[in-house]
């Protein structure tokens, strides 16, 4: 009670962090290669990481609300500077950098889409009109494609969703969700033939048949799911995977981390992980659950989705059953961004729950 009247820190939520990320961090370590530099980077963006959590949980959600567009259109003015100003990096504008540091817009429109939607739909009768509904998918759609124009894919596709699960949990009709359901099914064609880069085709063919090409397109994939099999039941051991210390297994550290553990760690290490992940969304569902607020309430119920379907992406494109998109393995996979901005976002939760008060 102490930490959480004074720190606005929920203890539940912060020790199962916690538990997730010590079990990442030895796993990084033998995909890393027992590279004790790289470890040490990684702890250092941790504990920034949970700076940035505890700074965000002392804020209250009326600042959050009112900051709100700030954020928002920030972060498309920094998404535009992206694609006018920035070095390319394997094709791709993704960074932008300010000498001091180099950042990743991107990121911050993971929190910035669904607080302008929740702020947004906090002002107006639910569940949203039709004239609502429009105004609310051209704020998701507009940071949606200038992420894909960098190209980044799987980003684009993260942000997308956590504006619709706004959009979901606002009470949005039945009817809507199957309009727009048909209306993507009707959109695959053209998204094919005019949208799509070259790598991204490659990439739903290697999905569909990844032996096409399995020295190329399809390495990833296959090596991938040949590391979870021969991992077995109980896997291979720590630090003693084939695939993964012999370096067959492409990036093993990022992406591709969850492959790692199938192979060491085996079909109970996945499920041990799993069962931390649920503790991490029951807590998490359970403060959304509790929140006093439209607003808080849509934005909780975001964030947490859009965890899940992080979670959910990943594992299902390295264990072959969805197309690889270059969504890392949350709390899991080596970097720093991406880390950060989800522990101000686990903050923002924390202070959903300890923050109790009227907009």
């Amino acid at each position: 009670m102490f930490a959480k009247r004074s720190w606005h820190i929920d203890i539940p939520l912060l020790m199962s962090l916690l538990i997730v990320i010590g079990y990442g961090m030895l796993v990084l370590y033998s995909a890393s290669g027992q590279s004790h530099p790289f470890m040490l980077k990684q702890v250092v963006r941790t504990v920034m990481g949970f700076g940035v959590l505890i700074l965000c949980a002392q804020i209250p959600p009326r600042v959050y609300y009112r900051l709100a567009p700030w954020l928002y259109w920030a972060g498309i003015i920094m998404l535009l500077l992206v694609l006018a100003f920035s070095m390319a990096h394997k094709g791709a504008h993704r960074w932008l950098d300010l000498k001091v540091v180099r950042f990743q817009p991107a990121e911050l429109m993971k929190i910035a889409v669904p607080l302008m939607l929740a702020r947004y739909l906090n002002d107006r009768t639910l569940p949203p009109t039709f004239q609502t509904l429009c105004l609310c998918l051209g704020m998701i759609m507009l940071p949606g494609l200038l992420i894909a124009k960098q190209p980044d894919l799987g980003t684009s596709l993260l942000i997308t969703s956590s504006g619709l699960f706004v959009l979901f949990f606002a009470g949005i009709g039945w009817r809507w969700i199957v309009g727009a359901l048909v209306t993507v099914l009707t959109m695959i064609p053209v998204a094919w033939h005019f949208l799509m880069h070259g790598y991204q085709k490659r990439r739903v063919i290697t999905f569909l048949n990844p032996e096409h090409d399995p020295l190329g397109s399809g390495y990833h994939i296959i090596q991938s799911k040949i590391a979870i099999g021969s991992g077995g039941l109980w896997g291979q051991g720590f630090l003693a995977g084939s695939q993964s210390q012999l370096r067959f297994l492409p990036e093993r550290h990022t992406d591709f981390i969850f492959a790692v553990l199938g192979e060491e760690f085996g079909l109970i290490g996945a499920v041990i992980l799993l069962l931390m992940y649920c503790l991490v969304l029951l807590r998490g569902g359970w403060i959304c659950y509790q929140a006093d607020q439209t607003f808080t309430r849509l934005l909780g119920a975001s964030m947490m989705s859009t965890f899940f379907v992080y979670i959910f992406v990943n594992i299902g494109m390295v264990c072959g059953v969805l197309p690889i998109v270059g969504l890392p393995l949350p709390l899991m996979s080596y970097g720093g961004t991406a880390l950060v901005t989800l522990m101000a976002g686990f903050g923002i939760l924390m202070s959903i729950h300890t923050h109790k008060r009227r907009l």
